[in-house]
């Protein structure tokens, strides 16, 4: 059955996009731990901070795997940086829908530039080149 997936078959994903999905879906989490109680402010600030560490519980449930699986694919930088990313595209999503804020011009300039850091801490390394005049790698001294 070409293309069809049998009867207990699972769809694998990439580890890359595994680890992408974990980070999106901790931030998640996180967002509504750090900033859902906005809309409460009236309930008593050491009910909210319980609460948030009870949603943060889940963020680490998530996050901690995903930092472990997608390290060595990628390098811890890259997944910060990932992280970061992740985190502004959520929270702009979540400001929007849940607490009803418009994103303004210099708030989007800024995630333009976080998106370009992504794109830069993603491309090939080059090689790094002895200075000149130093014997050739393996030669004896």
């Amino acid at each position: 059955m070409g293309g069809m997936l049998g009867a207990g078959a699972r769809l694998r994903y990439p580890e890359g996009v595994r680890t992408i999905l974990l980070l999106v879906l901790s931030n998640l989490f996180m967002t509504f731990a750090w900033y859902g109680h906005l809309r409460y402010k009236d309930v008593a600030l050491w009910k909210v901070v319980l609460v948030s560490w009870l949603i943060a519980f889940f963020e680490y449930c998530l996050q901690v795997p995903a930092n472990r699986l997608g390290h060595g694919q990628f390098t811890a930088a890259q997944l910060k940086i990932f992280q970061e990313v992740i985190t502004l595209v959520v929270f702009v999503v979540f400001a929007w829908l849940y607490l009803g804020e418009q994103v303004r011009w210099n708030e989007a300039v800024a995630l333009a530039l976080v998106f370009a850091a992504v794109v830069v801490a993603t491309l090939p390394a080059a090689p790094v080149r002895p200075p000149a005049g130093s014997p050739p790698a393996g030669a004896p001294p």
